[in-house]
Formats: structure tokens, C-alpha cells, sequence
């Protein structure tokens, strides 16, 4: 493929590696994107409904906060890392160097389609390296105010968009990369995977899954309810870390449930579907298969739906059971299901023979329980007592674990994964140590298992 040839040849030129092309490149893009801030507010709202709010929220004010945290911190992450050296390499001195790994393929979803393709990319372009990028066609007034951005700051050469749909991503995946960054839905992870061990590519797979929400009787129940349905009906539930469902405590479940319909009718109104703030499903297929998800039978609120306008209003049900369609699959999308237990140890077990979720959000006041489900369960992050916001924390790592994903990034780490740490050792030329050399005599032998 000719651009990739012209991106390898433009990288191993070494204009990308120095700290002002790095800082040059960022600001050109944050200052493209707040000169077309408008344009992609208007495109989210085209593609999903969002808001002015909720678009800067979740997608625009996360992305400026990503590139003054890339200036802020650059010449720091570039700097080499002295580390010491054990006896046995006297006289020398170590370091680590991240290095670029030249040419990344960024491939985003459609649900953050703006954050979830220049964030990365950012992060990229601070690492040093070129960038081909293949954002969703499932949002495509999104992807046209990107492509129109990048190709207004960039050289193909740095960085390209390439459009299209599963045809174009599979003809991307043929060719080598040294590095692969994929946001999206388990199933396609796997195929990319399979794709990048062809050519032994390194990959980062920020993927999802069933992240659960579990209400302790210890627990400030409004609250919990409140900050739930929050994370929950956030872009109308098309988000890889809202609450999936909810393993309640049967002592609060019926507060519980009260407090979480009073919550979700003050931040949507009666009629969630005339509010303009409230958003769409991306698509026909995809709202079809979330009606299907729908046992009006156990549907206790909402679920009224326009399928004209793509919109479905907030759901819950309850009485759910691991056999319901509810529970096959991530949901993504404005339905809640409860699930009631006894006691934590049957929400303990029920989360732990399930494969690792993204995300896990326990809500109570008991250190005990907290230890216990931190410690003992297996998941990408998690929140205590709130939901969603450790996504914004640039000191934390966000990613998956199994079947939710691989790889780590957001601040420094967003650094380290777009980067090969090189060890470098830089020995010295003044005193040269024979001990090493043949022939091991004893003395010599004796010395080394001194010095290892």
C-alpha cells in the first residue's frame, strides 16, 4: 500500500522525534479542533443526539484536557530514565528510552467518535510516532468534521483518515504496522488480534463487556441511584463503562428503586423522548436489537420508544435472571436490568463466574466489603461508591482485562503504550574489569558468584 510505504519513509526520516515536532503537531490539532468546535457539536449531535453539554462533557473537554496534560508533561516522558546498574556491570550507567514505535493504526468506535479517535491519536503523535486512522462509518457527520481537521493540519505523510467501512478495515489489518490501538466490541478485537500476530504487531484492545453496579444495604442509597443513572443513560447507555446491571441487596431493593426512577425522571423529564437532551441509538440495527433485549413482562419503568427518531427512553426491569437476553450481552443502551440477591456473597459469586468486566462499581460504606470485591475479583477498574469517572483521571490507567481488552492507556501510560522502551546501557571505556573473560579461572569464578 503506497501510503503506508510514504508514512514508514516519512518516519524513519526522524522528523517526528524531536520534542518541537511533538508539541507543534499537538497544538496544530487542538487548535484546529476549537476552530471547528461548533462543526463537531453540531455532527455529534447529527450522529447521536448529543447535546451541547454533554458533547463538550464527555468528548471535547476530555480531549483539550488529554493534549495540555501531552504539553504539560512531554519533555518529561521523553527524557531518558536513569536507573541503577548492579555490581557486576561496574563501571556503567543505565537508562530507559521510549522510543516511538513508528507507524500505529488507530481503529475507533462510533459511540465516543470524536474522543475515542483523537485522544488516541494525540497520544500517539506525542510518542513520536506516524498515525493511520480508521474511524467508524457508523457515524459519519463525526468522521467528516475529523477527516476535514486532520487533513487540514496534517501531511498524510504523519497522519491519514482512512473512511470506509469493514472492507477497508480488513484491507488496513493485510498490511504490517509496528503497533495497533483498537476501541471496540469483543467479537472484532478477536479478529484484529488475529490479524496483527501475522506480523507480530503489538496491539492495545480497549474493548467492553457486562460492567456491574452492586448496591450494598451499607450504602447511601440516593446517591447510588443517582449517580447509576447517570452513568447508565450517559449517551443514552452507549458507553463501554456504564453500569451493565445491577446486583442489589433485596433489604434495599425496593428504596432502591424508588430513589432511581425519582432520579432519572429529574434529570430526563416525564417524557424522555421530547427532550432534546436526551440522544439516540446510532442506528436501526442497533435499536431493533435493543427492543429485542426488552421482557416487557419484567419491565417495572419506561420503555417507550420512537423508532422514527432512533429513540428509546430509560428502562428498568426487574426480577432479572442470568437467563434472560438482557444478561447475553453487553446492552449498550438505555436499559437497566436488577438483579436481587440475598446477601454480597451471591452478587460475589454471580460477578466472579462471569468473564472480567470492564469496569466494576460497588457502592457501600463497609471497608470490609470494599476489600473484599477489590481484591477478590478480576476487572479492568473500578469505582467506589460512583460510577464512570475514573475514565477522567490522567494519574490512572484505564483498560480491560480478558475478554474486556488488553493493554493499558490514559496519561503517562498513554506514553508507555505508544512507545518501545529501549534499555540502554552506556558502559565505560576507562576501567575495563577482566573478571568476564576466558579463561574462568577459580578466582575468577569466585568473584563473580561474589558480585551476582
Amino acid at each position: 500500500m503506497v501510503l503506508i510505504d510514504k508514512q514508514r519513509e516519512f518516519f524513519e526520516s526522524g522528523k517526528t522525534l524531536s520534542y518541537e515536532a511533538r508539541r507543534d503537531s499537538l497544538k496544530k490539532l487542538r487548535d484546529c479542533v476549537k476552530k471547528n468546535e461548533n462543526e463537531i457539536i453540531a455532527a455529534l449531535k447529527s450522529d447521536l443526539g448529543k447535546s451541547e453539554a454533554e458533547s463538550f462533557m464527555s468528548e471535547i473537554g476530555l480531549f483539550y484536557d488529554d493534549i495540555a496534560y501531552n504539553l504539560k508533561n512531554l519533555k518529561k516522558h521523553m527524557r531518558p530514565e536513569r536507573c541503577g546498574s548492579p555490581l557486576s556491570i561496574f563501571p556503567s550507567k543505565s537508562q530507559v528510552l521510549q522510543s516511538p514505535y513508528g507507524l500505529v493504526l488507530i481503529i475507533s468506535p462510533w459511540n465516543y467518535p470524536f474522543l475515542l479517535t483523537l485522544e488516541p491519536l494525540a497520544d500517539a503523535l506525542a510518542a513520536g510516532n506516524c498515525c493511520v486512522v480508521k474511524p467508524s462509518e457508523l457515524s459519519p457527520a463525526t468522521t467528516g468534521i475529523m477527516t476535514k481537521i486532520i487533513e487540514e493540519t496534517f501531511p498524510k505523510e504523519l497522519v491519514c483518515f482512512v473512511n470506509g467501512g469493514a472492507e477497508e478495515c480488513k484491507a488496513l489489518l493485510e498490511e504490517k504496522f509496528d503497533y495497533i490501538f483498537y476501541t471496540g466490541n469483543t467479537n472484532v478485537g478477536r479478529y484484529v488480534m488475529e490479524k496483527a500476530a501475522a506480523h507480530l504487531t503489538p496491539v492495545t484492545l480497549e474493548l467492553g463487556g457486562k460492567s456491574p453496579a452492586i448496591i450494598s444495604r451499607n450504602c447511601n442509597l440516593r446517591l447510588a441511584a443517582r449517580r447509576v443513572a447517570f452513568g447508565k443513560f450517559l449517551n443514552v447507555g452507549q458507553t463501554c463503562v456504564a453500569p451493565d446491571y445491577v446486583i442489589i441487596e433485596k433489604a434495599v431493593h425496593d428504596d432502591f428503586i424508588k430513589y432511581l426512577k425519582d432520579e432519572i425522571v429529574k434529570m430526563y423529564g416525564e417524557k424522555p423522548l421530547s427532550n432534546e437532551n436526551y440522544g439516540k441509538i446510532i442506528n436501526k440495527r442497533h435499536f431493533d436489537r435493543l427492543c429485542g433485549l426488552i421482557d416487557k413482562s419484567k419491565v417495572i419503568f419506561g420503555g417507550e420508544s420512537d423508532p422514527a427518531a432512533l429513540k428509546i427512553s430509560p428502562v428498568i426491569m426487574d426480577g432479572v435472571t442470568e437467563d434472560d437476553a438482557v444478561m447475553k450481552e453487553e446492552i449498550f443502551g438505555p436499559l437497566l436490568p436488577l438483579i436481587s440477591v440475598e446477601n454480597l456473597d451471591q452478587a460475589f459469586n454471580f460477578i466472579q463466574k462471569n468473564p472480567h468486566p470492564l469496569a466494576l462499581y460497588l457502592f457501600t460504606s463497609n471497608k470490609n466489603e470494599e476489600k473484599r470485591f477489590l481484591y477478590g475479583l478480576q476487572f479492568g477498574d473500578a469505582c467506589v461508591n460512583d460510577v464512570v469517572i475514573h475514565v477522567t483521571n490522567h494519574n490512572l490507567p484505564f483498560g480491560g482485562i480478558g475478554d474486556s481488552g488488553m493493554g493499558i492507556y490514559h496519561g503517562n501510560y498513554s506514553f508507555e503504550t505508544f512507545s518501545h522502551p529501549k534499555a540502554i546501557v552506556k558502559a565505560s571505556t576507562l576501567i575495563d574489569i577482566p573478571i568476564r573473560y576466558q579463561p574462568l579461572t577459580d578466582f575468577k569464578r569466585a568473584v563473580l558468584r561474589l558480585f551476582m
